[in-house]
């Protein structure tokens, strides 16, 4: 008898929204906040910031800074990530 391997392969947009999904969570937890992608074209990421994430004078650090950071560090290609 031989064992089956099941191979499972996702596209990099399902990729990317794990991530963030995963992100999310974090800024749920700890700050009350959250993010959602709205959008991936290959380059160009979008995002909505939510929660205590809204009027937040360091949402742009966390977009740019922290979010922006850490999905480029897994999908080099992304150019920039945006809020809507």
């Amino acid at each position: 008898m031989s064992e089956q391997t099941q191979s499972f392969s996702f596209s990099k947009e399902e990729q990317l929204r794990g991530l963030i999904e995963q992100l999310d969570a974090y800024i749920s937890h700890y700050h009350g906040g959250s993010v959602s992608l709205v959008s991936y074209d290959g380059k160009i990421v979008k995002v909505r910031l939510g929660g205590a994430c809204l009027g937040c004078p360091l949402s742009p650090s966390t977009l740019h800074g922290w979010i922006e950071g850490t999905l480029k560090q897994f999908f080099p290609e992304i150019e920039s990530v945006e809020g809507v």
